[in-house]
C-alpha cells in the first residue's frame, strides 16, 4: 500500500444549497460532499481542512482544501475522479501534492473576497442567488473614497460578528478595497491577511449606506471606532465569493 501523502485541492462551488463550508451534523456542507466523494474515489476516509470558512450561501472560486490519503491515484487522476463523484455545484479545479506540514489556513498570507451587487431598479432573476439586489442608484465614487479610508492595519471589531474565542485579536491588515461599477453591477473586492467573521459582509453592508448617501465617507471610516459588531447592516451571503487564497510560494502552478 502506498505511503499516505498530503494533497491540496483548488475548489470552486455554488454555496446556495449548503450550510457553509465546514462539516455539520445535520446539514449538507461543502466539506461533507467533498469527503464523501473522496472516500468513493479512493476507498479511504480522510478529514479535509479548508483555507477559509465560508458561511451558508457563500460561493467560492478559489477555496483551498487539504487532506492526507494513501491513494495510488496521482493528483490529475484524483481531480477527475473527484469531479466524477461530486455534485454539479462543487468542482475541483486543480489537485497537487504538498509538503506534509502544509496547513491551508495558517500558512495563507492573503485572501481575496469579491462581493457582487446588482444595482438595478427591479430585482434580477438569474442573479437572485449570486448577487445582492440594491435598487437605489449607488454613488460608487463615494463608496470608493470610503473604502480607501479604511485600508491598512486596524482593529476591525466593529465590522465583525462575535468570535469563537472572545480573547482573540480583531486586528487585521486590509491591503486592498476596490469598488468597481460595470454597467448595473457594482463589485467590491477586498484583500487582507485574514478576515474576521462576517467582516466582508458587514463592510459592504455599511458601504452601501455611503452609496445611498446615508453615510459620508468620513462617517464610514469613523465606524472603526465603534463597539464590537456596531457597523450596521450586514450584506446577505449570496453576493459573496472567496476568490483566491495566496501563499508565500504558489501552490497551484499556472492557475492562481
Amino acid at each position: 500500500m502506498p505511503e499516505p501523502r498530503r494533497f491540496a485541492l483548488l475548489l470552486e462551488y455554488d454555496g446556495t444549497r449548503y450550510a457553509g463550508s465546514q462539516l455539520q451534523a445535520t446539514s449538507p456542507t461543502v466539506q461533507s460532499v467533498l469527503e464523501e466523494s473522496l472516500q468513493r474515489a479512493t476507498g479511504e476516509a480522510s478529514r479535509i481542512a479548508f483555507a477559509g470558512r465560508t458561511d451558508a450561501g457563500v460561493h467560492a472560486l478559489g477555496q483551498v482544501a487539504s487532506f492526507v490519503n494513501a491513494t495510488r491515484l496521482d493528483p490529475e487522476t484524483l481531480m477527475r475522479a473527484l469531479n466524477a463523484h461530486l455534485p454539479g455545484d462543487v468542482a475541483v479545479r486543480c489537485a497537487t501534492y504538498v509538503p506534509d506540514d502544509f496547513d491551508p489556513r495558517r500558512q495563507a498570507v492573503r485572501r481575496l473576497y469579491r462581493y457582487v451587487i446588482a444595482n438595478t431598479p427591479s430585482r434580477p432573476a438569474l442573479q437572485r442567488e449570486r448577487a445582492w439586489h440594491v435598487a437605489a442608484l449607488l454613488d460608487v465614487s463615494a463608496m470608493e473614497e470610503a473604502a480607501q479610508g479604511v485600508l491598512g492595519v486596524h482593529d476591525f471589531k466593529a465590522f465583525a460578528s462575535a468570535l469563537e474565542d472572545p480573547g482573540a485579536s480583531t486586528v487585521r491588515e486590509l491591503m486592498a478595497f476596490d469598488v468597481i461599477r460595470d454597467g448595473s453591477s457594482v463589485t467590491c473586492e477586498l484583500t487582507a491577511n485574514a478576515f474576521l467573521p462576517h467582516q466582508v459582509r458587514r463592510m459592504v453592508g455599511a458601504l452601501t449606506d455611503v452609496g445611498r448617501g446615508k453615510l459620508t465617507p468620513a462617517q464610514y471610516v469613523a465606524l472603526l471606532e465603534g463597539a464590537a459588531s456596531s457597523s450596521g447592516v450586514t450584506a446577505p451571503p449570496h453576493g459573496l465569493y472567496l476568490v483566491r487564497v495566496e501563499y508565500v510560494e504558489p501552490i497551484f502552478k499556472g492557475i492562481e
